[in-house]
């Protein structure tokens, strides 16, 4: 392991690729710590956190989320969050309006001209959610964190302050897109995964006492935390990876003397198919009762922004199987499948072409989509259901073991493996693990 992940600095381009990642992302944790116009540098400087009670409880669980800073009132408090609201839009527009379907299967030039429609609907995002920042942290009475002078000219500052949240997201877009070029991996997952891990070590680091001794949580605790989280990350990589394979039989040609075709392969449909979107759909949905509930003075809705409690299991439980039955179906496409295998020649053995085949993978996504929504529930809600256990513990650190966090931060550590693994294999060197049947040379260039 140590030699094959060495062979990633003996390849030039490689090397390259990383330094450029590793440089670009430093750019952009940078933006972190620079204040938005008006704030005043010495209580931005120190209190970065904000509150963890009421609505500020709401905008932490939306920043472990997205990997954003709302109640950061910095140049990049949006993060790329504007922007992946975009791209789910888009992704479920181009199902709907047949307009823009048409377009996403004109190829390449197609989804070039998605890309800059989800760019051009960033920015009213981005317009939208700079009132978190403005309402959440910059006019919190509490938070104080503005000059004395700047509200004699408020309507002008908000509109300052849009325009300065706006520019820096589509700034870390543009760092998304370059990484995504020039780097290794997608740009914008590893923004979102870099935005999450950032956390941890001030959560960490507010675990211990100034002194360097364990808080008054105890060490069974964090052994406790440490030991969930690594079966967590298990389960995932687990659930991840896990596909259902249908056997394709393709149909044989004679062509003179000759047979073509005839060879059987998978058709792999992932267990969890929707991915991360079902939960932050529900985490989305359940922002708006808390509001409300402030708002009208209803004490049962306000109870949701605490984040545990019957009520708030069950509909967080329900939103989550419904939103991945929803993004599976909007999604999926049986027909289509069932005709492209029907147009190239192959087809289910004991499964008639056409409809019935269509029929057959439906079917199949159900059960499959099941056994995903069941795995991304219980992977939601165990911290609201073992909160207790870990006592003490930061509230982000918590949340961070729970459902869109982990799944993104494994996700896209998966993804980056391959993809650095494929570079070494195309360049003749071993990847990171040996060949399943563990036939490997061992470790270095390959023989």
């Amino acid at each position: 392991m140590t030699l094959s992940i060495g062979n990633l600095f003996k390849v030039k381009e490689i090397r390259t690729k990383i330094l450029i990642t590793l440089g670009l992302l430093f750019c952009y944790r940078i933006g972190f710590h620079i204040p938005l116009p008006g704030v005043n540098a010495q209580k931005f400087l120190a209190d970065l956190s904000g509150s963890s009670s009421g609505f500020g409880r709401v905008l932490d669980i939306m920043n472990i989320l997205t990997g954003a800073r709302l109640q950061n009132a910095s140049i990049f408090s949006l993060g790329v969050m504007p922007y992946i609201s975009a791209s789910i839009i888009l992704s479920l527009l181009v199902k709907v309006v047949p307009s823009l379907e048409k377009i996403a299967k004109e190829g390449q030039s197609g989804q070039r001209k998605i890309n800059r429609y989800t760019r051009y609907l960033t920015i009213p995002i981005c317009i939208m959610q700079s009132f978190f920042v403005i309402f959440g942290s910059l006019s919190s009475p509490t938070a104080s964190l503005l000059h004395e002078s700047v509200r004699e000219w408020w309507l002008l500052y908000c509109i300052v302050v849009i325009v300065c949240l706006t520019a820096g997201t589509l700034f870390v877009m543009w760092l998304g897109e370059q990484i995504t070029e020039h780097g290794a991996g997608n740009g914008i997952s590893l923004i979102i995964m870099a935005g999450i891990v950032s956390s941890l070590p001030g959560s960490f680091t507010s675990y211990f006492r100034a002194d360097g001794e364990m808080s008054t949580s105890g060490f069974q605790t964090l052994m406790l935390f440490l030991g969930a989280w690594a079966a967590a990350v298990v389960a995932v990589v687990y659930i991840t990876k896990a596909h259902r394979r249908i056997p394709i039989q393709q149909a044989k040609q004679t062509r003179g003397r000759r047979v073509y075709g005839g060879q059987r392969h998978y058709l792999p449909l992932k267990v969890n198919h929707a991915g991360v979107m079902p939960i932050i759909f529900a985490s989305a949905m359940l922002v708006v009762p808390p509001i409300l509930g402030s708002t009208l003075g209803i004490r049962f809705l306000e109870s949701f922004s605490q984040g545990t409690g019957f009520w708030y299991i069950l509909t967080y439980s329900a939103l989550i199987f419904f939103f991945a039955f929803f993004w599976t179906s909007m999604m999926f496409q049986p027909n289509e499948m069932a005709d492209n295998l029907k147009e190239h020649g192959a087809f289910i053995p004991g499964i008639r072409p056409g409809k019935t085949t269509a029929e057959f993978l439906e079917q199949t996504m159900v059960r499959i989509t099941l056994a995903g929504a069941t795995f991304l529930t219980v992977l939601a809600v165990f911290p609201s259901l073992v909160g207790g256990s870990f006592a003490g513990l930061d509230t982000q650190l918590v949340y961070f073991m729970s459902g869109t966090s982990i799944l993104i931060v494994v996700g896209v550590a998966l993804d980056l493996v391959d993809k650095l693994n494929a570079m070494l294999i195309m360049r003749n060197y071993e990847g990171f693990m040996k060949d399943a049947a563990g036939t490997g040379r061992g470790w270095g260039r390959s023989q």
